[in-house]
């Protein structure tokens, strides 16, 4: 009886460990081509500054290749947390390489848009090939769904530890069983050791100078920190406001991206400035050492905004890294903490009051920046989480805790004065 029992025991964690490798392999091997394929089109964009231009066709190309293809796909990250939360049917493949191939077009022609969604997407889309495969349970397919994350996050970021936490984080308050943290780890792992396989080199951050924690520091640190969460709410619903109206006044979804693309290129041309304008990756490294301007931030809310709104393809993470170190590079003039501290802090920060998930940021900030910034990167991390609202950039995702409880009953009070 006890052979049969660790006999099935064993074939139970063959197959786990099996499509940790699978996922993990194609995933991590998905974001090894997509981070080279990247910044291959976005030299082609920085030597060619005509190529703004092409925007509208781009738009247009992008938004006729979802109209077509499965109307679910569409949904992006929203589409593989719905199916978390209910499981129905299975997450279309073709979601993988139109994502991909969306991206890179926004990225070629200009628009200003992330990556983490579209690794994770792919890293989803793969993920669900083995439901069938392995004639996984729903239950099972929802621990899929989390390797898929974790897989495409650790790999597109180089940050294992954080892409595990992500995906448990990002379904928390759904039903989470044991076998999924565990395997989520492993995945993540994997994953971001196929990148490494590939030869594809993560960009790195520096904070030299961490002062000591004292009530002063402390003090400066919770007050940029609400700053940071109320740059967060912003960014997301300024995000929810482009595509509302867009959806709303322009009822031929392929038109969307078209005319969003004709109104980007304009405005980039009258601006006279790339800056705001891809993933902003030289930008942010300068915000460690260069103090930005108070608007920087702003203006690359409104264009990440209004791209995604407008049906363009691509993440929000890179972008709320952008205004996060922007925010806290320009605070630096007037707040008494080192300038890569500050911008190392809202870096996570805001990520973290936009996507509600304080741990797997302040995770992150420790394995990008190093643990001695621990303490301030967790404090604000936490703080920007709970000032950000309730409102964040995935809709589907379930917010509930202690912060859902607060603005639920904050809403309720202003109801109730009004």
């Amino acid at each position: 009886m006890n052979f049969q029992k660790t006999k099935q025991l064993m074939l139970i964690t063959l197959k786990w460990f099996s499509i940790c490798c699978l996922i993990g392999i194609f995933s991590g091997s998905a974001s090894a081509f997509f981070l080279i394929s990247l910044e291959y089109v976005t030299q082609i964009r920085i030597n060619n500054s005509w190529i703004i231009w092409l925007l509208p066709l781009g738009g247009l190309s992008i938004g006729y290749l979802y109209f077509y293809a499965d109307p679910k796909i569409t949904k992006g990250n929203n589409l593989l947390l719905e199916e978390y939360n209910k499981p129905k049917n299975n997450i279309p493949f073709l979601m993988a390489p139109l994502v991909l191939l969306g991206t890179l077009i926004t990225h070629l022609l200009g628009g200003s848009a992330g990556r983490e969604g579209t690794a994770v997407q792919m890293g989803g889309a793969i993920a669900d090939l083995c439901t069938p495969l392995f004639k996984l349970s729903p239950s099972e397919r929802r621990t899929m769904i989390i390797l898929g994350i974790s897989a495409g996050f650790a790999s597109v970021f180089g940050t294992p530890l954080a892409g595990a936490l992500f995906a448990l984080e990002i379904v928390f308050f759904s039903k989470i069983n044991i076998k999924s943290i565990f395997l989520s780890f492993i995945v993540a792992y994997i994953a971001y050791f196929t990148v490494e396989f590939w030869n594809i080199k993560h960009t790195h951050y520096h904070i030299p100078a961490i002062p000591e924690m004292n009530f002063s520091s402390f003090f400066w640190v919770i007050l940029v920190s609400i700053l940071f969460g109320f740059a967060a709410a912003l960014f997301s619903r300024t995000t929810h406001f482009w595509g509302k109206l867009f959806s709303k006044n322009i009822k031929f979804p392929p038109l969307r991206p078209f005319i969003g693309g004709l109104i980007l290129a304009v405005t980039i041309y009258f601006i006279g400035n790339t800056k705001f304008i891809g993933l902003g990756v030289p930008e942010i490294v300068n915000t460690f050492s260069i103090p930005n301007a108070p608007y920087d931030f702003i203006l690359k809310i409104l264009f990440t905004g209004f791209t995604l709104g407008a049906g363009f393809k691509g993440g929000e993470v890179t972008p709320l890294f952008f205004v996060g170190a922007t925010l806290g590079s320009a605070l630096s003039v007037i707040v008494p903490l080192p300038i890569a501290l500050l911008a190392g802090m809202g870096f996570v920060a805001v990520f973290s009051g936009a996507t509600h998930t304080p741990i797997a940021c302040t995770v992150m900030g420790i394995e990008l920046f190093g643990i001695d910034c621990g303490i301030y990167i967790g404090i604000a991390c936490v703080v920007a989480y709970f000032s950000s609202g309730s409102v964040g950039i995935y809709k589907s995702q379930i917010v509930k805790g202690a912060k859902f409880h607060f603005y639920r009953k904050f809403k309720k009070r202003e109801i109730e004065l009004l």
